[in-house]
């Protein structure tokens, strides 16, 4: 493992160090987290189901109503965003697994039943209302592109987008804006809702030791985050039916980067 400095941070009751990680770590956080699901894979499944159902769900909201189409888009890529929270679920599995515990699905709920999921909740507020900044934004990019003159039907929306410069404006202003949304979300929940689930903490702390992992690794989770981005493209064609076995691998990867990076 790529570790050669260690960078401290203090909470009241303990010090949490930051490892520097490589490359090779995200492999084998992958490699693990692979091995974990194909260890309870009809478990998985069965718990992924989750993902595509939400998925299907935001479609037909958004696709129902012209006014809504477009926030289609920005609201699936904004559920990404909500991601690390909704998989707390997978780390408690990741983290009984590791203990050689029983992992049955069943335990994934066991984190509503801990003292620190006071901590998870408050920081998951913060991660929705994040989404729903994000939201507000792209629904601003459209009023100030597009929205002056609204489209009559659906065609006329997708062929406003990719054929007059407002919509080449509306796509490149839109995507710089959540590109900052997706940075700020990785910065503080990429390691923190594993340390949570993990260890007794506030949120302040978590965020900031997420925060600390990311600056301290900027590369290597910048690949992170663009490895994650792809897989759940692939798992959301065709219809977000992949997210099934990507969001269970990820969930348990992200638990073993944590291990990675977070001295235990």
């Amino acid at each position: 493992m790529a570790a050669t400095t260690i960078v401290q941070t203090s909470t009241p009751t303990h010090s949490v160090n930051v490892r520097r990680i490589g490359m090779e770590d995200l492999k084998i956080a992958l490699r693990r987290g692979f091995a974990d699901y194909r260890a309870k894979r009809g478990e998985m499944v069965f718990l992924g189901l989750i993902y595509p159902i939400v998925g299907l769900i935001a479609c037909a909201i958004t696709f129902e109503r012209i006014d809504m189409l477009p926030l289609a888009f920005p609201l699936l890529a904004g559920v990404t965003l909500m991601g690390p929270p909704m998989a707390s679920g997978f780390y408690e599995l990741a983290r009984r697994r590791e203990r050689g515990e029983d992992a049955g699905w069943k335990h994934a709920l066991d984190v509503l039943k801990t003292p620190p999921f006071r901590s998870i909740a408050i920081l998951t507020l913060f991660v929705a209302a994040l989404f729903g900044l994000w939201l507000l934004c792209a629904w601003g990019v459209y009023s100030a592109t597009l929205g002056a003159e609204p489209p009559a039907d659906a065609l006329e929306f997708w062929s406003r987008l990719f054929t007059t410069p407002q919509g080449w404006t509306m796509i490149v202003v839109g995507n710089l804006i959540g590109l900052g949304f997706a940075v700020v979300a990785l910065a503080v929940s990429a390691i923190s809702f594993p340390m949570l689930v993990d260890r007794r903490a506030g949120p302040l702390t978590a965020a900031e030791t997420s925060l600390k992992a990311v600056t301290t690794n900027p590369v290597t989770f910048g690949t992170w985050g663009l490895i994650v981005a792809g897989l759940l493209v692939l798992g959301s064609i065709p219809l977000f039916i992949g997210l099934a076995v990507v969001l269970p691998v990820l969930g348990y990867a992200t638990w073993h980067l944590y291990r990675r990076v977070v001295e235990a």
